[in-house]
């Protein structure tokens, strides 16, 4: 998490940040100027906790509340969006025994966090969100410590009630890393893998997790299923000094609907080094917040490639830029050839393999 706020709002509660402080030196903590002492880590603030909890719910990525449960909810409801954005809150009694996730359990970490916590105040932890506690997979999680994402299309509600009732769900996975189920061994008694889409959809399974970088047309799938997002795909550029970010984007796009792949899956772009950095490939770049790996052209002479060009060659001092970066970033196979787009525009795309 980037970034911890401790409130504590009584004289436990300040010697039980104190010792949080100790443990995670880069929270910070935050009590009522009231209770102010000298040489002590500790933000003093002098408005209301009202005001204070308003302040620090925007602008953190988790709180740790020092006080009751029912106060805590009552301060926090009214700032509360939904899961995805708002932070993760944990609260603690006064006594330090129990250690609660309060919101944002999941896909916020207040269940991580809680376990951190509690680890060192040896206190309870006290988690409640269903997966958790039945020791099943949380679906809204899966992948996260890879960087997966979710499509937007993805019924996460319906699949993880289905998960959490032990309705049979069938998983396929053809992309992307293969030891996601973190606690090794085996599956959730409900949890079936299946060798392909046909074999899935074909089966009595309520649910689906869907593991792939391949867009996945078939509508009765789709409205059943979670459908992941590993970050596999590395889509080598080959372009001039001047060619354009929407230039890039749409022969990438080309590409990526052709071939039926995922936007979601794009690991990197990767290209030849030149004397300066093409502005529209960086420009791509940040909007998509996807990183880019420049290679020499001694690097991307070495590399096997299908598609070698004399003109390249002449002008690059390599046969290859688009094919020969994505293979050798990927350092996988070449599923996508080079494609050219006149007049200075080639892409390719590989995939990793884990």
């Amino acid at each position: 998490m980037d970034s911890i706020a401790i409130i504590a709002i009584t004289k436990n509660g300040i010697d039980i940040a104190s010792s949080l402080k100790r443990h995670f030196p880069s929270w910070k903590v935050f009590v009522p100027s009231k209770f102010r002492q000298d040489g002590k880590d500790i933000e003093w603030f002098e408005e209301s906790t009202t005001l204070k909890i308003k302040e620090l719910f925007e602008s953190y990525s988790a709180l740790v509340c020092i006080f009751s449960l029912g106060a805590v909810i009552r301060l926090i409801a009214p700032h509360m969006k939904d899961k995805k954005t708002d932070p993760a809150v944990v609260v603690i009694d006064d006594t330090a025994k129990f250690v609660i996730s309060t919101l944002s359990g999941h896909l916020g970490g207040a269940n991580e966090l809680t376990e951190k916590i509690a680890s060192a105040l040896s206190a309870t932890p006290v988690i409640t969100t269903a997966a958790d506690v039945n020791k099943t997979i949380a679906v809204d999680l899966l992948g996260k410590e890879f960087g997966w994402s979710i499509d937007e299309s993805s019924s996460v509600t319906k699949v993880s009630a289905f998960m959490v009732n032990e309705e049979k769900i069938g998983i396929f996975q053809d992309a992307g890393e293969k030891d996601w189920w973190l606690p090794k061994k085996e599956l959730p008694k409900n949890v079936h893998l299946y060798k392909s889409l046909n074999e899935l959809s074909e089966s009595d399974c309520k649910g689906f997790l869907i593991i792939s970088d391949k867009i996945i047309e078939n509508n009765e799938i789709q409205n059943r299923s979670v459908i992941y997002r590993p970050k596999t795909l590395v889509v080598g550029v080959g372009l001039h000094w001047d060619t354009t970010k929407d230039t890039i984007k749409e022969g990438m796009n080309f590409c990526l609907s052709k071939f039926k792949l995922s936007p979601k899956s794009i690991a990197k772009f990767a290209s030849i080094k030149k004397e300066a950095d093409v502005k529209g490939l960086q420009e791509l770049s940040q909007e998509m917040n996807v990183s880019i790996e420049f290679f020499d052209k001694a690097v991307l002479s070495s590399i096997n490639i299908p598609n070698p060009s004399d003109v390249v060659q002449t002008f690059e001092g390599t046969s290859s830029v688009s094919e020969a970066s994505a293979i050798k970033a990927s350092g996988g196979e070449l599923i996508v050839e080079k494609h050219k787009f006149p007049p200075n525009l080639t892409i390719a795309i590989a995939r990793r393999t884990n």
